[in-house]
C-alpha cells in the first residue's frame, strides 16, 4: 500500500497540472474563436436518420440477425433507420475556422436499435452523438439486462460530412456522416451471438441529422 501513495499523488498532481493547462487554453480558444454559423442552445425534437449501408444489411443477413426499431424509432422499407432528437445543443462553425467545427450533444432518449438472433436479443438504446468527439455512446442490454451504461457504439467519420444546410421550413441538416462500428460494440456482438465477423469499421450507414432551428 505504502508504495501506491506516491504514483497515486504524482498521478493527482499531473491532472490537476494538465486541468490547469486545459484551463489556460480554453481561455485563450474562446478569446480567438470565431462567431459561430449557427447555434441551438436547446434542442427541441426532429430526428437522426441514418440510411443502413447494404454491405452491414447483408453481414447481418450472413450471421442471421435481424434488425429492428426499440421504442419511438423507426425503420424504412428503404433501409433508413430514424431515431427521434430528445435534447441537446449545437454549435456549428466555419469549416476549417474551429476544430472540431461542430461541436455539442444530441439526445435521443428512449429509442434506439435491436438486433436478434439465435434466441438472443441485444438493444442499443439512448443514443448520444458527441459530434466534437466524432463519437455516438449509447446503453447496450442483452436479452432484457441492461449491460453497459454510454458504452462507445460507433465512429462518427466526419470527413464526408455535407456542409450545413439550412431551410425555409425551420430546420436545419447535417448530412453526410460515415457511421461505422467501433470497436467495444463489435466485440460485445461478437460474443453475444457467438459470432467473429463482425469487425471494428464496419460501416453502418450514412447520418442525415435534422433539428429544429426555432428552438
Amino acid at each position: 500500500m505504502r508504495l501506491r501513495i506516491p504514483i497515486i499523488a504524482a498521478t493527482m498532481a499531473l491532472a490537476l497540472g494538465a486541468a490547469a493547462c486545459g484551463s489556460d487554453d480554453a481561455e485563450q480558444q474562446a478569446q480567438t474563436r470565431p462567431d459561430p454559423v449557427a447555434q441551438i442552445d436547446q434542442l427541441s425534437g426532429r430526428t437522426t436518420a441514418v440510411t443502413l449501408d447494404a454491405g452491414f444489411a447483408d453481414a447481418l443477413q450472413s450471421l442471421k440477425l435481424t434488425p429492428g426499431p426499440v421504442g419511438e424509432a423507426s425503420i424504412s422499407k428503404a433501409g433508413v433507420a430514424s431515431f427521434p432528437i430528445t435534447g441537446g445543443n449545437v454549435t456549428y462553425y466555419e469549416p476549417g475556422s474551429v476544430s472540431p467545427y461542430v461541436q455539442g450533444e444530441i439526445d435521443h432518449a428512449g429509442a434506439g436499435l435491436s438486433l436478434e438472433g439465435g434466441g438472443r436479443r441485444v438493444e442499443l438504446t439512448d443514443f448520444v452523438v458527441d459530434p466534437g468527439a466524432s463519437a455516438l455512446t449509447g446503453t447496450v442490454s442483452v436479452d432484457g439486462e441492461v449491460a453497459a451504461e454510454e458504452a462507445p457504439l460507433f465512429f462518427l467519420d466526419g470527413r464526408t460530412l455535407n456542409p450545413l444546410e439550412v431551410n425555409d421550413d425551420g430546420t436545419a441538416v447535417l448530412e453526410g456522416t460515415t457511421v461505422k462500428l467501433k470497436a467495444e460494440a463489435a466485440e460485445l456482438l461478437n460474443t453475444t451471438f457467438d459470432v467473429d465477423a463482425l469487425e471494428e469499421g464496419l460501416v453502418v450507414g450514412v447520418a442525415k441529422i435534422t433539428v429544429d432551428t426555432s428552438a
